[in-house]
C-alpha cells in the first residue's frame, strides 16, 4: 500500500502543476486582449480625444482637435500594420507639413513591432493555455477541481506583482516609464525633444499614465469577473459531487 501511495504522489502534482501553468498562460493572454482591447476598443477614439483636451495638445501643437484626431487615426492604423508607412501632411504649427519626422518613424517602427509581437504572444499563450487544458481532460484528471485551484493561485500572484507595480508607478512614473522602455528598446529613440519633435506634445507623459492606469483598472475588472466564473464553477462541481454521493448513498446502506 505504501509503494502505490508513494506513486501517486508525484501524478497529483504534474496535474496541478499543468493547471498552474495552463491559467498563468491564459491570464497572460487575457492581459495582452485587455491591453490591445483598451487601445483599440473604441475607433473613434473618444479616450484619446478626452486626453488631448485634458492635456490641452491641441494649443501645444497649434492644431485643430479634428487634425489631431486624424493624425491619431493614421497612426494607430500603422501599428496595428493598416498603413504602411507613418507619414500624414497636416497643418502644425502654424505650418502644413508632415507631422511626423525620421524619429518618430524610426521609434514608432520598433513599437509596431512590439504590437504586432504582443498579438502573437497572446494568441500563443491562449493556444498552449487550450493544449494544456485538453490535456488535463484527455488524462482523466480531476480537472474540475483543479483549474479553479489554479486561476486563483495566478491570480493571487500576479495581483501581488500588479500591486507593486502599482506602487511603483505611484512613486516615480518617469522612473518606471524610463525602465520599461530601457527594457524594451534596444535605441534611445524614445527619448524626444518636445521644442523639435510633434508626437511627444501630442502623446505627454501624462497621456500613458492614464492610459496605464487604465489598462489595469480593465484587467483587474477581467480578473475578477473570471474569478467569480470560476467561483460558481467551483460550487456547481462541488454540489453536484455531494447530490451524487447522496444518491449513493442508500445502495451502500442496503450492500
Amino acid at each position: 500500500m505504501e509503494e502505490k501511495n508513494r506513486s501517486k504522489g508525484p501524478v497529483s502534482v504534474l496535474p496541478m502543476a499543468a493547471a498552474a501553468v495552463a491559467m498563468l498562460l491564459l491570464i497572460l493572454a487575457m492581459l495582452l486582449t485587455v491591453f490591445w482591447a483598451v487601445i483599440y476598443g473604441d475607433s473613434k477614439y473618444r479616450f484619446y480625444e478626452k486626453e488631448y483636451e485634458k492635456y490641452r495638445v491641441t494649443e501645444s501643437l497649434g492644431m485643430k482637435l479634428e487634425d489631431v484626431m486624424e493624425v491619431t487615426d493614421h497612426m494607430m492604423a500603422y501599428l496595428i500594420g493598416e498603413e504602411e508607412e507613418l507619414s500624414i501632411v497636416t497643418d502644425v504649427d502654424g505650418q502644413t507639413q508632415d507631422f511626423f519626422n525620421e524619429q518618430d518613424r524610426l521609434h514608432m517602427a520598433d513599437v509596431r513591432n512590439l504590437f504586432l509581437g504582443g498579438l502573437k504572444l497572446r494568441n500563443l499563450c491562449a493556444a498552449a493555455a487550450v493544449l494544456l487544458i485538453a490535456g488535463l481532460i484527455a488524462a482523466k484528471t480531476d480537472w474540475k477541481r483543479l483549474l479553479p485551484r489554479a486561476y486563483f493561485w495566478a491570480v493571487g500572484i500576479l495581483l501581488v506583482a500588479a500591486a507593486l507595480l502599482a506602487a511603483a508607478f505611484s512613486v516615480d512614473f518617469t522612473r518606471c516609464f524610463t525602465i520599461f522602455h530601457e527594457i524594451f528598446f534596444t535605441n534611445d529613440l524614445w527619448m524626444f525633444n518636445p521644442s523639435e519633435d510633434y508626437m511627444i506634445r501630442m502623446l505627454p507623459e501624462g497621456f500613458f499614465f492614464d492610459m496605464t492606469v487604465r489598462i489595469g483598472l480593465t484587467f483587474v475588472g477581467v480578473l475578477l469577473g473570471g474569478g467569480m466564473i470560476m467561483a460558481v464553477f467551483a460550487k456547481i462541481i462541488k454540489w453536484n459531487n455531494g447530490k451524487i454521493c447522496g444518491t449513493m448513498l442508500p445502495v451502500h446502506r442496503r450492500l
